[in-house]
């Protein structure tokens, strides 16, 4: 973890035990949207791809897309294993061409086999680099 990095060990860590976040958006009107991604970080970034998956419209035009260019829970019965990670940052999106494009399809195809059979090199990728986060877990 970068030593200027506003996520602890802790909350990296976290990022790497789990599969599945929520990105949350809003667009040109204040207006939100949420959505499932699944995602990879290298203790400097969050990548999410803009992967192959049936989509109706082109990957730049995803509201997500939209809404980035315009400007995480679990539950168990036990809910002192409750726990989730907030985590506020400044979105872009990483063209094929961009130097961290690359690392950033490297970590999503190692975390996701699916990724694997998928040209996901061919599309932007999502990178959120964090300003500021929240982990909260249940009491022991």
């Amino acid at each position: 973890m970068p030593a200027n990095s506003p996520l602890d060990d802790r909350a990296w860590r976290y990022l790497a035990e789990h599969r599945v976040a929520h990105l949350a958006t809003t667009d040109a009107d204040g207006r939100p949207s949420v959505v499932p991604i699944c995602y990879a970080s290298d203790g400097r970034a969050i990548y999410s791809a803009l992967d192959q998956k049936p989509k109706r419209v082109a990957p730049a035009a995803l509201k997500r897309v939209r809404n980035l260019l315009a400007h995480p829970d679990d539950y168990a019965e036990d809910w002192s294993q409750l726990a989730y990670l907030l985590v506020r940052g400044h979105a872009a999106l990483l063209e094929p061409s961009s130097p961290d494009h690359a690392a950033a399809v490297a970590l999503l195809r190692a975390k996701y086999a699916q990724y694997r059979a998928m040209a996901i090199e061919a599309q932007p990728i999502i990178c959120i680099r964090p300003t500021r986060g929240y982990l909260w877990k249940g009491s022991p």
